[in-house]
């Protein structure tokens, strides 16, 4: 991996299968372009020696249960990662350099850390989709746990899960499939730039946001969301030329007909206008 920070780490990181991608080394290569003076040399160092210190203390792991339990004893034990609970919002904690440098992260930044390390030893550890609260599942389908790297890595049980859902969606929600469906790592990487861009959002830096959406588009060509937050915003600043190429970039894209329908209406409206 690059040592540091370079625009083309990423888009070759949009070129890549996404089996490929290892959303640990890719993540330092998003923050890096935030610190392009940054040396990413001791933060390289810092993910292999989460996998050694996850190799000892997993040596005799053989178990869903104890390969999760190693997880937590390294990654929240030994290295002390934990949730930021305190300035839950702070930018740093979806920037993967300061989350190693502090300790602290979100539930996405968090479970990439916990996720890239236990691959590199062949176990399978995958980000879940869940709404509003990254979890990682330890395991396969049928056999498989739970657990929550924001929360020092404990397991998470099927009530519990239902709760943090419920606190999300409703009280009304009944926990389903689509709740706990593991991410690609693509999917990964544009939720932990989703997480910053909403935040810059709503510190009113629309700037940054737009700069955010578009390294979504680099690292995911065929994801359309990016696309269209950063027309909104091109729109919004007064730039319809720029609106009107990322609205035409997600529309060469997307293969959905009522999407496209959807698109090629916003296209009509900035018709004409300068």
């Amino acid at each position: 991996m690059a040592t540091s920070a370079s625009t083309d780490a990423i888009v070759q990181i949009g070129l890549m299968e996404d089996e490929a991608i290892d959303i640990d080394a890719a993540a330092l290569q998003l923050a890096a372009l935030d610190h392009p003076d940054t040396d990413l040399s001791p933060y390289v160092a810092q993910l292999n020696a989460f996998t050694e210190s996850l190799a000892a203390a997993g040596v005799d792991a053989e178990t869903v249960e104890e390969r999760a339990q190693a997880l937590a004893r390294v990654m929240a034990g030994t290295f002390g990662f934990s949730g930021d609970r305190n300035q839950y919002d702070d930018p740093a904690n979806a920037d993967l350099l300061r989350v190693i440098d502090r300790r602290h992260g979100l539930p996405v930044s968090l479970t990439i850390l916990y996720a890239a390390a236990a691959r590199r030893l062949g176990w399978r550890v995958d980000p879940l989709n869940t709404p509003g609260h990254v979890l990682a599942r330890v395991g396969s389908e049928t056999d498989a746990v739970l657990i929550d790297p924001f929360n020092d890595g404990r397991i998470v049980a099927a009530d519990e899960l239902a709760a943090l859902l419920r606190g999300v969606l409703g009280p009304a929600m009944v926990p389903t499939i689509e709740h706990v469906t593991p991410m690609s790592n693509r999917s990964v990487l544009v939720r932990l730039l989703m997480n910053q861009a909403s935040r810059a959002e709503a510190s009113g830096d629309a700037a940054r946001a737009s700069t955010l959406y578009e390294r979504m588009t680099v690292i995911a060509p065929a994801h359309g969301q990016g696309r269209w937050e950063r027309a909104r915003l091109l729109l919004h600043a007064g730039d319809v030329s720029g609106a009107r190429s990322s609205l035409s970039a997600m529309l060469e894209i997307t293969r959905d007909p009522a999407l496209r329908t959807h698109i090629c209406s916003a296209l009509d409206a900035l018709s004409g206008r300068d």
